[in-house]
């Protein structure tokens, strides 16, 4: 069963869509966490349930982010996508916390060649879990703020968060 709920957080507000799942903290497995505009963001569908309570856990580890409190997520999500977009995908979850990574480090780091940063420009274009799956993380080679689907000031807003970008 499809449920979602919407919070609020200093990005806007969230919208969390979730999967019923017997093995996840709460019982939801997270599905896609958008913001309102994002590009490709999830959109509430007829036979959606709302139940906030589906996602007691995974808002608690969110508030604790935006509070300072958490440096990661240890939230169950399900998994999407092509092979390629879930080795891009993975790869964000291994950039630490503060800190950020070029998409050309990311392709390396699959062992895609050089000739695939556009595409992992676009896989991460496309994941569905912003703020849990650091895709704020990367930024250009010259170390310039490119690309985010939900808009390049909550990027920036994130970066400096983390105290991996200065406020302006």
């Amino acid at each position: 069963m499809t449920v979602h709920t919407t919070i609020d957080s200093p990005l806007g507000e969230l919208l969390l869509v979730g999967e019923s799942s017997a093995t996840a903290p709460g019982g939801t497995a997270l599905v896609s966490l958008s913001v309102p505009g994002q590009k490709g963001g999830a959109v509430v569908q007829d036979g959606w349930n709302e139940d906030a309570e589906a996602f007691t856990e995974i808002i608690s580890q969110l508030r604790a982010y935006f509070d300072g409190e958490r440096i990661r997520f240890d939230i169950q999500c399900v998994e999407g996508g092509t092979d390629f977009q879930r080795r891009v995908w993975q790869a964000l979850e291994t950039i630490p916390y503060g800190t950020t990574v070029s998409y050309g480090d990311i392709a390396r780091q699959i062992g895609a060649p050089r000739t695939a940063v556009r595409s992992v420009g676009t896989a991460i274009g496309r994941n569905p879990l912003l703020v849990v799956r650091p895709c704020h993380r990367v930024i250009g080679a010259t170390g310039a703020l490119t690309g985010y689907a939900g808009g390049l000031e909550r990027k920036q807003r994130l970066l400096v968060h983390e105290g991996a970008l200065q406020s302006a």
